[in-house]
């Protein structure tokens, strides 16, 4: 007990001074933010080519110990780019640090309410997996975003585009008149090709940083039209319609299908809520369950017929389109 308490002080003491010294340094410095922004976009994928140095540094602890440790970690790489696609403000050690605070803290005072292993784990995994689940959500609906104002960027460029104006100055036109995430996007686009990327390189590492399907086919679009020929106006105009009308036939299948997708969320949740409460009201009645053998097995084949239930009815909400 007393090494546990003492882990529990260390994660405490780590995430006390994670959280001091980024607050000391945002407020010495208030554009350290937007400067560190600019440069983890153009560091976010590692090349095989010589790069300024000041590209090849990630910073993803504040912390340098920390940021030493996270640069060797295997995966890296996924956790960086959904905070970018997140476009959350703090680092990954941060999200680190938190995870297992939550952990330990959860695993303790779970385990002084109950002596169920299982439930303690349960919990545990649970709020220690919070941070991530809300870098998801966030990403989803910031993707979710960008494909809404998609189509409305298309459109601008190829007005754009027949007014006489280049691809970039027309990106650039889309770039400032929309906001997150379509505006800052398009807007790094254009950096890089002021930099001297190549356009087809710079839209590549644009369908690359946003989760898009439909930017995909925008990319696409112009790489070959640039190789090809072609009218480009007409094709952006004919993509953004497309797009328009493949966005509408699927809110039309999301409204059909919101009845399922509730009844699936009610079942799946369900056995857990009940779990939970017997838990409370009634912890030698459940307690049977999990140290009986017969429960034991009644558990898994429940957990199993469970999991093809919550993948079967996934399958049937999930219409792609």
């Amino acid at each position: 007990m007393k090494i546990l308490i003492g882990v529990i002080i260390f994660a405490v003491s780590i995430f006390v001074i994670e959280m001091l010294f980024y607050a000391y340094k945002t407020i010495r410095d208030p554009d350290r933010k937007k400067i560190r922004k600019r440069l983890k976009t153009f560091s976010y994928k590692e090349s095989k080519k010589e790069l300024p140095d000041i590209l090849q540094k990630k910073v993803l602890s504040d912390v340098p110990l920390l940021n030493k440790i996270l640069l060797h970690v295997p995966g890296r790489q996924y956790f960086n780019r959904l905070l970018q696609q997140a476009n959350v403000q703090y680092p990954l050690g941060f999200f680190i640090l938190l995870t297992i605070f939550l952990a330990i803290t959860s695993y303790c005072v779970s385990s002084l309410i109950t002596r169920n292993k299982v439930f303690v784990l349960i919990i545990t995994l649970l709020l220690a997996g919070t941070p991530f689940f809300y870098l998801c959500l966030k990403k989803k609906k910031r993707m979710e975003k960008f494909q809404r104002q998609l189509p409305e960027g298309l459109e601008l460029i190829a007005r754009s585009l027949k007014a006489g104006h280049a691809f970039p100055s027309s990106m650039k036109m889309a770039a400032d008149e929309f906001d997150d995430p379509l505006g800052p996007e398009f807007e790094e686009t254009i950096n890089e090709i002021n930099f001297g990327v190549n356009v087809p390189d710079a839209l590549k590492n644009l369908a690359e940083r946003v989760n898009c399907d439909d930017l995909k086919f925008f990319v696409i679009s112009v790489i070959l039209q640039r190789e090809t020929g072609g009218n480009l106006a007409e094709i952006i105009e004919g993509l953004a319609y497309i797009i328009r009308e493949r966005f509408k036939l699927y809110g039309k299948i999301r409204t059909l299908a919101a009845e399922g997708k509730i009844s699936a969320i009610i079942l799946s949740s369900l056995p857990f809520v009940v779990m939970i409460a017997l838990q409370f009201t009634s912890p030698a009645y459940i307690r049977i369950l999990f140290s009986d053998p017969a429960g034991k097995i009644i558990l898994g084949i429940s957990a199993f017929m469970m999991a093809l239930g919550i993948f079967v009815m996934k399958k049937m909400v999930n219409i792609e389109v």
